[in-house]
């Protein structure tokens, strides 16, 4: 699939109306439906975080999403990045990589001394681990679905 995309960064008091929709109903698609997970996904960070946001331009549609998380927030000495996602549709075309690589560039601008930790689902460690990622801990129950931590140094 080809595809020409814009792919934009805002602080949560910045997005507008649409774009906060646009965001919940992505994490809601993929992490309650797809996934079959029914859990309270606004747990109270998004208002801390900055929200990486990659729109479709000739759709006009939200593809892909993460947020990243300031220190403290998730973990305690690390910044992070959480509710990383792509619409199926979209899947196996290089997004997640662009949106995983442009995550961790923006993390490491925003908060240069710190790690980055994830909680990521099991699954996809692989994914993860091509950025750097390296797993710590035991896997984990997390909604339902295994997860483990991993840290970029």
């Amino acid at each position: 699939m080809n595809f020409e995309y814009d792919i934009y960064c805002k602080d949560f008091e910045d997005l507008g109306l649409c774009e906060l929709y646009d965001i919940m109903a992505l994490r809601s698609e993929v992490f309650v439906v797809e996934q079959n997970c029914p859990y309270l996904d606004p747990d109270g960070k998004d208002k801390y975080c900055d929200h990486l946001m990659i729109y479709d331009v000739n759709e006009e549609k939200l593809v892909a999403y993460a947020r990243i998380v300031p220190p403290g927030k998730s973990y305690r000495g690390y910044a992070s990045i959480g509710r990383v996602v792509n619409s199926m549709k979209y899947r196996n075309t290089g997004l997640g990589k662009l949106l995983m690589a442009n995550a961790i560039r923006l993390t490491k601008e925003y908060y240069p001394d710190k790690k980055i930790k994830i909680s990521a689902q099991t699954y996809l460690s692989d994914f993860y681990q091509s950025f750097g990622f390296k797993k710590t801990g035991k896997e984990y129950l997390e909604d339902n679905i295994p997860h483990i931590a991993m840290v970029l140094d």
